[in-house]
């Protein structure tokens, strides 16, 4: 037991450490949109991008991929980005319903995106087979989902109150907190040290 706590809360703090935000960012542009009545497809969301981050440690683990540090590390705050930018585009439109296929399946894609800027790390933690680590990842996996339902529960009382008590609309909130987002992810992508070489 004492075990799958020590992987469950690294998983935890992997999502909510302050330092490490991208995550938490990720998980507010998807999750704007939407309010309490959309429980179900938001659990689908996150749970999706859990599977893509598993899959993506996964495949790291067992060495079928290896991507640069500095390549994730780019491509992390693109996925924010380009969350973001849907947003802006479908915030009030009737046709969210026949665009969820696609945000499920971009979900996972970003999910896996995601979990491969942790593979590092996370096999640096971990010695042995990687057969040995399946048991660990599995625990970690259950840590961020956690993880991200506090978040996630977090942004929906957010825009509950602000949609409730100060008036905003659900279209105009998504607008503003979707190009807040872009505002902080914007620098993250000019100053990556990618651009330098």
């Amino acid at each position: 037991m004492s075990e799958f706590l020590i992987y469950f809360q690294i998983g935890l703090k992997h999502v909510l450490d302050i330092h490490a935000y991208d995550h938490v960012l990720f998980l507010i542009a998807l999750v704007v949109p939407f309010s309490f009545k959309d429980w179900k497809q938001i659990i689908l969301l996150i749970t999706l991008f859990t599977i893509g981050h598993t899959m993506a440690l996964l495949l790291s683990v067992f060495g079928i991929i290896a991507v640069k540090v500095n390549v994730v590390e780019l491509l992390i705050p693109i996925t924010i980005l380009i969350t973001a930018f849907f947003n802006l585009f479908t915030a009030g439109k009737s046709n969210k319903k026949e665009s969820i296929n696609l945000v499920f399946f971009v979900t996972l894609f970003f999910g896996i995106i995601h979990g491969l800027g942790f593979s590092n790390y996370f096999k640096a933690i971990l010695g042995g087979s990687a057969i040995s680590k399946l048991l660990p990842l599995a625990e970690f996996a259950v840590g961020i989902e956690a993880a991200q339902i506090i978040v996630v529960f977090i942004v929906l009382i957010i825009s509950y109150i602000v949609q409730t008590v100060f008036r905003f609309s659900k279209r105009d909130w998504t607008l503003v907190m979707s190009a807040f987002i872009i505002g902080v992810v914007l620098p993250m992508i000019i100053e990556n040290e990618i651009w330098s070489r």
